[in-house]
C-alpha cells in the first residue's frame, strides 16, 4: 500500500467568513452540504453518508477561520482540514481544503471534494 500525501484544494466561494464558517464546523452546517448526517459529541464528530458511518476527531478550531479533523480509523499522520482564506485586498474568500491521498487515489478524493464544495455553492447560494 502506498502512503498517504498532503494535497490541498481552494475553492473561491462568495461568502462571509462567519456565515461559511457555521458550515464547516456545526453539525447543523456539515449536514447541508458534507453527509447525510452529523453529530458532534465529546469532540468527536460521527459523520453518515447512506448507510456508512465513519467517526472524526475535532483536532482544531479557530473562531471564522478553520476547523481540523483526524478520521479515527486514518493513518496516524492523516488529517483533513477546511480552512478560510480572506484575500486582504480584494476580500475574496475562499475555502482551503488540506487532505491526504495515495497517489492512486488522489484524483477520486480530488473529484470527491470538487463535488461537496460545488454543493456547498449551491446550499449557500454562492
Amino acid at each position: 500500500m502506498s502512503e498517504k500525501k498532503k494535497f490541498t484544494l481552494e475553492y473561491e466561494l462568495r461568502s462571509s467568513p462567519r456565515i461559511l464558517f457555521s458550515f464547516i464546523s456545526e453539525p447543523n452546517g456539515l449536514s447541508q452540504w458534507f453527509a447525510d448526517d452529523v453529530i458532534f459529541r465529546d469532540q468527536m464528530y460521527t459523520f453518515t453518508w447512506d448507510d456508512e458511518v465513519q467517526k472524526a476527531k475535532l483536532l482544531s478550531v479557530k473562531e471564522n477561520k478553520s476547523v481540523k479533523f483526524k478520521w479515527l480509523e486514518d493513518e496516524p499522520h492523516c488529517y483533513f482540514e477546511m480552512e478560510i482564506v480572506q484575500d486582504e485586498l480584494t476580500n475574496d474568500v475562499a475555502l482551503s481544503i488540506t487532505d491526504f491521498a495515495t497517489d492512486d487515489t488522489l484524483a477520486e478524493r480530488t473529484l470527491i471534494w470538487d463535488n461537496q464544495i460545488n454543493y456547498l455553492h449551491s446550499v449557500i447560494g454562492a
